[in-house]
């Protein structure tokens, strides 16, 4: 039988509305555990099968996430943050010369890493053999930030924009071997078939408006993401995009590309505005606000967000998620009361 999500992106009259509450690295070192345990013990729906680990436990954050404590990518990217648990910033750009390119820098090798980590490609089909045999099924990905960001990460953002700019013909060879290299990750998710649909997750937004111009957009990005989902679509498996940001200006590129689950911002792109693009006729993972109501509102009004959204966007056919992604800021009384809500309001149309 379908999944619930499955039947909710495909407008396939889901049981309830998909809701995901995400609890970031970083709070674990600003909450007392026990609480934020308590809250998950409260909230089956949200964390079904949850079991309150020891009192001695300790979160262990991603490489890219470690205060203090730089990190060098298989890409040469060099990461740092300030705060245990957040994933940090690229300030180490390996194609800041384009002299190292071809030279000193090289693309790395896809059997050998997925860009942000390395991998065992021995173990990963293994994996997928085993999955096979026992039925199993998984969400590929490629990592966060696997084009547009990856191009500035590596040469930097404000010369990758100049080199667009300029019609730098290096971005054109740096652009292909980057594809072909998230090109060859994609493929072996897909042809493992087990794969129930594919992410291309990539922020492309400011506070206000893309951090490209929909014409650069269209001429260097556009093209390796129909060339990425392609064999998603061919395989007829669902493709999601998430972005942050104000990506209304893109977001009509974003569908030609291929995209048919988008991940986007609730109250940066406006809740009104993505009723009037999306709803109906695209599915909607709504990324729920963690700059304002959440964070400085009371519970009250964390519930009435919510409520607001699901009125809104909401259809019996489907075509909308709920996703939550908890920072450190935010009031437990307010984590609470957005978990309540997001139980509450998943049985809509019950």
């Amino acid at each position: 039988m379908t999944d619930n999500y499955t039947r909710a992106i495909r407008f396939e009259r889901p049981d309830h509305i998909p809701m995901s509450f995400h609890i970031n690295s970083a709070c674990w070192d600003c909450y007392p555990k026990d609480a934020l345990w308590d809250l998950m013990e409260e909230h089956r729906l949200l964390f079904p099968g949850f079991t309150r680990p020891s009192s001695d436990w300790q979160p262990s954050h991603i490489p890219c996430a470690r205060k203090d404590t730089p990190y060098t990518d298989p890409m040469g990217c060099v990461w740092y943050t300030s705060i245990d648990g957040i994933t940090g910033t690229v300030k180490g750009h390996p194609l800041e010369d384009w002299s190292a390119f071809g030279t000193i820098w090289t693309m790395p090798d896809p059997e050998k890493t997925d860009g942000l980590y390395m991998t065992d490609l021995a173990g990963q089909m293994r994996w997928y053999e085993d999955m096979r045999k026992n039925g199993g099924t998984f969400r590929g990905s490629l990592r966060h930030g696997h084009t547009f960001l990856q191009l500035s990460d590596l040469r930097g953002y404000e010369n990758l924009l100049f080199d667009m700019a300029d019609e730098e013909p290096l971005l054109d060879e740096l652009i292909d071997q980057l594809c072909e290299f998230n090109l060859a990750l994609v493929r072996r998710m897909i042809d493992s078939g087990c794969c129930i649909s594919m992410g291309y997750p990539e922020d492309l937004g400011m506070q206000v408006g893309p951090m490209l111009s929909p014409e650069m957009f269209r001429r260097y990005i556009q093209p390796s993401y129909k060339k990425l989902m392609k064999p998603a679509h061919d395989a007829g498996i669902p493709i999601h995009m998430h972005s942050d940001g104000d990506i209304r200006d893109l977001a009509d590129d974003l569908i030609g590309a291929g995209v048919e689950v988008i991940n986007l911002q609730d109250l940066v792109n406006g809740i009104d505005w993505i009723a009037d693009r999306f709803r109906g006729k695209t599915c909607v993972e709504l990324d729920i606000d963690r700059q304002l109501v959440t964070t400085y509102g009371t519970p009250a009004q964390v519930d009435a967000l919510i409520r607001e959204e699901i009125e809104k966007l909401a259809l019996p056919e489907g075509g909308l998620c709920m996703i939550y992604g908890m920072y450190p800021g935010v009031p437990l009384e307010n984590a609470k009361a957005l978990m309540d809500a997001m139980e509450k309001y998943m049985f809509w149309f019950d």
